[in-house]
């Protein structure tokens, strides 16, 4: 713990002392930012967007958590949660293209190009878009790899403006499974009707080979044996096209849809207020082993993969005299992903090992991997408050978010809770995050039975800082 605040307490003074000096080229006076207008009307145009997000961590890792083969009860770590790069070009009003490319979740010990370690992380493309402009606003093209994603307004969250730490992660259900990071290819068409804005997709999920350890082979029958019936991505051919929309009413201030990114917060520069609907729906997504009473043979099984959301986002300023604003986001969001799906996921984790559960492993896995997505229910909420204006030293946000799930397979509620403190040094484009964070831990009811009943079984802490920079 002493690593941690000795970091944060000399990041912090180093940035109040030269704060003044920074403003001066943050985001007041980056306007467009780096971007090279090709004629005198700037509508033909090269940007590019550059970002780098680091995480100092100290945290308690789940239970018979391995770190290289030895037990780890807690560790301190530095991880590069993202480092990508995003070009645009437009040469006509009518098209646009766009790439962006980068890495993510590179630790120490885990992110690294040959999956044994951390270094030389394997960098990839996240969107690859080209897009045709049908009529005015009304109905734009578009096709690639993209992040035009239904569901809700997380589903295409930015990562450089979060008013919390970083996303749920369960906004992502597909997640580097049938997903590339969030992205598939395939068509969108979106754009705005009066104050109406939508998106609708149909991609090509990716395939998942059994051979990958991924999705569960037909022949794994253990379960079905005992009477149990688990689901997971189908391996078998190749997968059916994947639907999804989402839908969202936009009350005051209109958001730019340029680019499929939603924003977190404003940081009290609009007044937004929106109601939001999606949907994702994919045919024979996902499958099982069962048996048949009547032969005694085992027969595949096939699951619908169909997704439903309803939200709302508000963002407004309260006093313009004092400069506080107010930012707040709720989500219902309905995963029907197979019979008794359960997903554990460990962002930019640390550990790559876990003891089994007769030696004191849990269902939750290796260090910081927790229950995210799976059939069930999740509720998930945000609030932030941006303080008043405080002389020279930036802005400062206080922030909380609360997750609550519900899965078929787990016979209690899992529950998340994030505390945080951002300092905006300038803006999005320059700050840091404190964030706290209690995660549920998930086990077996009977430790025999690691393909039957799971339960809730505690929690344990996190404590990240965050430092941000986009230019």
């Amino acid at each position: 713990m002493k690593k941690i605040y000795l970091v944060v307490s000399a990041l912090m003074v180093l940035l109040a002392v030269s704060n003044k000096s920074v403003m001066a080229q943050g985001t007041e006076g980056y306007g467009s930012g780096m971007r090279m207008n090709l004629d005198s009307s700037g509508q033909k145009y090269i940007r590019i967007i550059n970002w780098h997000q680091v995480w100092f961590r100290q945290m308690d890792n789940n239970p018979g958590t391995l770190v290289n083969g030895t037990p780890t009860n807690s560790q301190f770590d530095v991880s590069l949660r993202r480092s990508r790069m995003l070009i645009m070009m437009q040469l006509n009003p009518k098209f646009l293209i766009y790439t962006h490319f980068g890495i993510n979740n590179q630790t120490d010990l885990t992110g690294g190009v040959s999956g044994a370690d951390g270094k030389k992380p394997q960098m990839f493309i996240h969107d690859a878009v080209a897009e045709y402009k049908v009529y005015k606003n009304y109905l734009f093209i578009g096709g690639g790899l993209h992040y035009f994603n239904g569901v809700s307004r997380k589903a295409s969250t930015s990562t450089l403006n979060f008013l919390n730490l970083d996303a749920p992660i369960h906004n992502w259900a597909n997640i580097d499974a049938t997903d590339q990071f969030g992205r598939m290819m395939g068509m969108y068409a979106k754009g705005k009707i009066g104050k109406l804005d939508y998106r609708l997709a149909m991609n090509q999920p990716f395939a998942i080979p059994v051979s990958t350890g991924s999705a569960l082979s037909k022949f794994d029958t253990t379960a079905a044996s005992k009477g149990y019936t688990n689901a997971s991505y189908n391996g078998m051919g190749h997968p059916k096209q994947a639907y999804q929309g989402y839908f969202m009413y936009q009350f005051w201030d209109q958001e730019s849809n340029v680019l499929p990114y939603t924003v977190g917060t404003y940081v009290g520069t609009k007044r937004v207020f929106n109601l939001g609907a999606g949907f994702y729906s994919q045919a024979n997504a996902m499958w099982a082993p069962s048996k048949n009473e009547n032969t005694g043979k085992y027969d595949t099984l096939k699951y619908n993969q169909n997704m439903w959301a309803v939200d709302a986002f508000l963002d407004m300023p309260l006093s313009k005299k004092r400069g506080d604003a107010v930012t707040a986001y709720l989500e219902y969001l309905s995963l029907d992903m197979g019979k008794n799906y359960v997903r554990n996921i460990g962002v930019a984790n640390p550990a790559n090992g876990v003891l089994s559960p007769a030696s004191g492993g849990t269902f939750s896995g290796a260090g910081n991997a927790m229950s995210t997505v799976g059939t069930g229910k999740i509720v998930y909420t945000e609030l932030g408050y941006l303080l008043p204006k405080f002389g020279k030293l930036g802005r400062f946000q206080v922030y909380g978010d609360y997750t609550y799930a519900k899965y078929d397979r787990v016979k209690d509620a899992v529950n998340t809770y994030d505390l945080g403190l951002n300092y905006y040094i300038s803006g999005h484009s320059a700050k840091i995050t404190l964030n706290y964070r209690n995660r549920p831990v998930v086990d077996y009811v009977d430790i025999t039975k690691t393909y039957g009943d799971l339960k809730a079984a505690g929690s344990k802490n996190e404590f990240v800082m965050q430092f941000v920079v986009f230019l």
